[in-house]
């Protein structure tokens, strides 16, 4: 957001990682920079170049402006530690949360079945979250495949989804040597539960309930962790930003004065963060 004034300008550099509550910060932490004239003088001690700050704020955030004597790179710095323990926080959070719902599908859905593999693929364990049970993958003992046609199954739907894909009548089954019964058994062999990771929730309804709520928090943790990736970008990039804009007006001769506000929202459950610079003619 940039807001000018008749006596001067005012560049505020807003960021507010938060999950969209709109709620405004209290203030945690307050850091001034005194006014300063950064006008260069004869006898005032040599900057260093141009590219150095901008450069080293990208990098580390709030270097750049620490190399300049301007105090608000510690909140720069605090930000980045800040974000990084949210990020690793909520990393390890995910992965807590994933060993959990595959403990409750390996010892409680899957355990009648026998199974030997824990993991594959997510996709699987959505699908362990809609369906009550995945059904069997073969109803008939001989070597043709006769797949089932239970739809509150997981693999009768997959089998009726090929039926209404492939046959000209998805109520009438065309002959097992057909072209068409064929497609629709490659269909559903390719994307149904084999043996293997069969799965059945029957009598278990707490504890599927309770997979569900795990799944969620573990997608939410892991979200969570991305955004807080994104938000380290911002801070570096902003860091950077600053820091150039410092460096140019320091040629001109204005005076400048900045102050940066860190701190919770009323909620206490997300950050706001606002950088107000104001430059005086």
């Amino acid at each position: 957001m940039l807001r000018a004034a008749a006596a001067g300008a005012v560049l505020i550099l807003v960021l507010w990682p938060s999950s969209g509550s709109g709620q405004r910060a209290a203030p945690m932490w307050v850091a001034h920079d005194a006014p300063t004239t950064l006008e260069q003088g004869p006898g005032a001690p040599r900057s260093p170049p141009a590219w150095l700050p901008p450069l080293a704020s990208l990098l580390v955030p709030g270097s750049g402006q620490l190399i300049t004597g301007r105090d608000r790179g510690v909140v720069y710095m605090a930000m980045e530690a800040l974000l990084l323990v949210r990020f690793f926080g909520f990393q390890a959070e995910g992965r807590r949360e994933g060993d959990r719902y595959r403990d409750l599908a390996f010892t409680v859905a899957r355990a009648p079945f026998g199974p030997a593999d824990r993991d594959t693929a997510f996709s699987y364990f959505e699908q362990l979250a809609t369906f009550i049970e995945s059904g069997p993958f073969d109803t008939d003992p001989s070597p043709t495949i006769a797949p089932p046609d239970d739809p509150r199954t997981f693999n009768g739907s997959i089998w009726n989804l090929a039926r209404r894909t492939f046959f000209a009548d998805p109520d009438s089954l065309p002959e097992p040597n057909s072209e068409e019964y064929q497609r629709a058994l490659a269909f559903y062999r390719a994307r149904a539960v084999g043996p293997d990771f069969r799965w059945s929730w029957r009598n278990a309804g707490l504890e599927q309930d309770l997979f569900r709520q795990t799944i969620e928090q573990s997608d939410e943790s892991f979200r969570q962790a991305t955004q807080q990736l994104g938000l380290l970008l911002v801070n570096h990039l902003l860091s950077a930003v600053d820091a150039v804009i410092t460096n140019r007006l320091s040629r001109n001769g204005p005076r400048m004065s900045v102050s940066t506000i860190i701190g919770p929202n009323r909620r206490g459950t997300d950050l706001a963060w606002q950088t107000v610079v104001q430059i005086g003619f």
